[in-house]
């Protein structure tokens, strides 16, 4: 059972991701390409990587998939930090925009995204993915669909 099973209905978003910090968990995907939630305060949220062989393309840069998984995770999980404990969100839309490439050498992302507008359905979010020096690798925008949670039996 994961952290967010384990407190449906009883913690807000916000307080489901400072739990899944405190307790040093990640989500599967981001145990699989091997990045961390850092920083979440209500309507934002801060996920860091660094890009390794597991990340590359079959032309040695590091696929664009990547980038797009962490931004799509912090622009979700900026969503999440603002839900109440009966609440979920999906992405609907995630566009991506690449400003450079990302390589073997570049050492630490971030991505960094925070909220727009949240309404009872709809979330619009923005995102930046940067490295050590604060140069934009990628951004996005995200819409994502919020709903209620069905209760537990």
């Amino acid at each position: 059972m994961n952290v967010f099973e384990e407190h449906r209905g009883q913690l807000s978003g916000l307080d489901q991701l400072r739990q899944l910090m405190k307790a040093g968990r990640r989500p599967p995907i981001a145990e699989t390409l091997d990045f961390n939630l850092v920083e979440v305060e209500k309507g934002r949220a801060v996920f860091e990587g660094t890009p390794g062989p597991h990340a590359l393309n079959p032309i040695g840069s590091v696929h664009g998939g990547y980038a797009a998984t962490l931004l799509d995770s912090a622009c979700g999980c900026a969503v999440h930090s603002s839900l109440s404990p009966d609440q979920g969100y999906t992405t609907v839309e995630l566009k991506i925009a690449y400003h450079r490439a990302i390589t073997p050498g570049t050492g630490p992302v971030r991505a960094e995204a925070h909220i727009v507008t949240v309404g009872k359905r709809v979330a619009f979010t923005e995102g930046r993915l940067t490295d050590a020096e604060g140069r934009l690798y990628a951004s996005a925008t995200s819409t994502l669909l919020v709903f209620e949670l069905k209760k537990k039996d």
